[in-house]
């Protein structure tokens, strides 16, 4: 069985995985050492590619920065998106 590619955040340093550079992408958020950006990883992932399918596309990047790039959209997810209240038990 293939290892789980998905960690929570909470304990993953994916910070070791990106670099911003203004020379490198407009200064848009990319895996370290390339120039292949989260933002067009998120996407392909949103698009229905695997993993495996987008390292194909970005030989590149790892497996440990596709795991980085999904701990990032978790952790921004949980930080950014507007999460209803829980309801009040009676």
């Amino acid at each position: 069985m293939a290892k789980e590619l998905v960690s929570t955040p909470m304990n993953f340093n994916y910070q070791l995985f990106f670099e911003r550079r203004k020379e490198v992408c407009g200064g848009d958020l990319v895996i370290k050492g390339t120039r292949v950006t989260v933002r067009t990883l998120l996407a392909s992932l949103a698009e229905g590619a695997s993993v495996e399918e987008i390292r194909l596309d970005f030989p590149t990047v790892s497996a440990e920065a596709m795991r980085a790039v999904i701990a990032f959209a978790a952790s921004s997810a949980e930080e950014d998106l507007p999460v209803p209240p829980l309801p009040v038990a009676a």
